[in-house]
């Protein structure tokens, strides 16, 4: 294995079980691999080196004795900054909050830690993750691993690229607006939207029904192993779900016969979205590959507009996160980015002009426009992202360029947040294909109500028929070598 650091989690584990690999050996490629490549993307906030190595050795000698395998024994894994870790720094990217220190582990890093993961290194985000780029003034930029002149989304973006850069074979996310569709349709990874409730929160803001946290992973089995841990009832987040989605991936030989028959709707625009032609190719193809496979693809129109979706969304917003922030900012909000100023602007200013229940007429009203539209359907299929690259430095404070179109607030390129009105809806994201400019694109697989199965046999299948967990940043690969 001459790319042990792309090792992927579910060949891993095998091969741990067979002793033919130790996870002291997997760990010490991704160490490697770090240190070669992490300074050219600034991914990480902060390497746990020297705690992980001794729990890989420990992890291999339980796999010598064959007792106490645990479903992630040894496998690395990433930690958004966000999801704090008792003892260590959680500043969400904030210079006033630097230095201050997480009480308790988040629910989902007790999860991973109880099921043997090995938490190695931690990601960046965003300041408050409340942008599709991933820099700020306490971390810096992080860039693309298949071109550094581009953001790899946020706001997970720090997982995004450490995944594609292989720092890691699993990674942890969020998403309340596209955090974790966007930079895995940006890294060619795959990301997962878990319905809400799914996979518990840290409170207050665990009882906004926008949010979720979830995993990210090079591979569509891989990410559903790490679902499956992070999933479940939790006694610091009231509103989780008992059980889990019990998520299992077939071999890709299978993979494609567990689709056929199904009927899959294909939107493209979601309305009107401005969507870019080598985003609609590759989404096209997607759905292309999907009938070969026996699949039912039928193109759909929603009578959705960017506008109304984003006045929807900023109003959620400034009844709950945007007055979070305000109250946590209090103290010096001249330190702030550019971007969270705007961002808590527009919140302020969307409460104003809107009662909370005028949002929720907004999101019933869409979600029942969703629904009807997919009623037939096993699922929906549509592009992630309208616009195919950020620039890695962007702040798009007076919006966006998409084609001929100006979008006056840069997140109505993205075709992600609908799907956090309509949270209850599981979403995986894969790779579609590659831009024009040489970044990749994904794909959203959209699904019924708490249907998390049905999203992640369309995702395989589509793994299986365009595949992308061999294909590598050409850029760092070179740089590297």
């Amino acid at each position: 294995m001459t790319e042990l650091h792309y090792l992927d989690a579910a060949t891993a584990l095998r091969l741990f079980r067979a002793r033919e690999l130790s996870p002291v050996e997997l760990l010490d490629a991704v160490i490697a691999r770090t240190e070669a490549v992490n300074g050219q993307i600034n991914a990480l906030t902060e390497t746990l080196f020297e705690e992980a190595l001794p729990a890989a050795r420990q992890a291999a000698a339980k796999y010598a004795r064959g007792r106490d395998l645990t479903p992630l024994l040894g496998l690395p894994v990433a930690a958004k900054e966000k999801h704090g870790i008792k003892g260590l720094t959680l500043s969400q990217g904030l210079v006033a909050r630097k230095g201050e220190l997480a009480q308790a582990d988040h629910p989902v890093i007790d999860r991973i830690r109880r099921a043997g993961g090995i938490i190695h290194m931690r990601t960046t985000t965003p300041e408050y993750s409340c942008a599709t780029v991933t820099h700020s003034p306490l971390w810096g930029v992080t860039r693309n691993p298949w071109n550094q002149r581009f953001s790899p989304g946020g706001s997970s973006g720090g997982s995004g690229a450490a995944l594609a850069a292989g720092l890691t074979p699993l990674a942890t996310a969020s998403d309340i607006a596209g955090s974790t569709r966007l930079p895995a349709s940006f890294t060619g990874t795959v990301g997962y939207k878990a319905p809400y409730g799914r996979i518990p929160g840290l409170a207050p803001l665990s009882a906004d029904h926008y949010r979720g946290d979830g995993p990210m992973a090079r591979t569509v089995a891989d990410t559903a192993l790490l679902a499956n841990v992070m999933s479940g009832r939790h006694p610091g987040d009231h509103t989780s779900l008992a059980g889990g989605p019990g998520l299992s991936c077939p071999p890709a030989a299978d993979a494609t016969s567990a689709v056929s028959g199904m009927r899959i709707a294909l939107c493209i625009r979601l309305g009107n979205y401005p969507v870019a032609a080598d985003i609609e190719a590759n989404t096209r193809a997607v759905a292309s590959a999907l009938r070969a496979a026996g699949a039912v693809v039928e193109e759909i129109e929603l009578p959705w507009t960017t506008a109304d979706i984003s006045a929807t969304m900023f109003t959620h917003f400034g009844y709950l996160l945007g007055p979070a922030m305000d109250d946590d900012t209090a103290d010096a909000p001249e330190l702030l980015a550019a971007y969270t100023r705007r961002f808590m602007a527009d919140a302020r200013k969307a409460a104003e002009e809107n009662r909370f229940v005028d949002g929720i007429r907004a999101e019933t009203r869409l979600q029942a426009e969703l629904a009807a539209a997919m009623a037939g359907f096993d699922a929906l299929i549509c592009p992630t992202s309208a616009i195919a690259a950020l620039d890695a430095d962007g702040m798009y404070l007076d919006g966006i360029e998409a084609g001929e179109v100006h979008l006056e607030h840069y997140w109505q390129g993205h075709m992600t947040a609908p799907f956090n009105i309509a949270n209850r809806c599981p979403v995986l994201a894969v790779p579609s294909g590659l831009a024009d400019c040489g970044i990749p694109t994904g794909v959203q697989i959209v699904g019924h109500p708490f249907d998390d199965a049905t999203v992640f046999a369309v995702g395989a299948a589509v793994e299986a028929v365009r595949p992308w967990a061999a294909r590598r940043p050409e850029l760092l690969l070179m740089s590297h070598s």
